[in-house]
């Protein structure tokens, strides 16, 4: 059974938009693997606290992705 792990930084998605990621990746791995493994595509997605995660030697927080997300450096 597919096993699909998203981490991301606290608060970076919505409850809404978890639910789109984990729609959307199923529906990917369903449309290479067959319908059949619908039922047992697994979706987790790990929230690590801001600050805790850290990329090019430095930590990464909420606000740091928020501006990434917003196309600010």
């Amino acid at each position: 059974m597919p096993l699909i792990q998203v981490k991301t930084i606290n608060e970076t998605f919505t409850a809404t938009q978890k639910t789109e990621i984990i729609t959307k990746l199923t529906d990917a791995m369903v449309s290479i693997a067959g319908e059949n493994l619908r039922p047992v595509t697994w979706i987790t997605i790990e929230e690590i606290c801001s600050g805790e995660w850290g990329i090019g030697g430095q930590p990464i927080t909420i606000d740091a992705v928020r501006a990434m997300a917003a196309g600010k450096k």
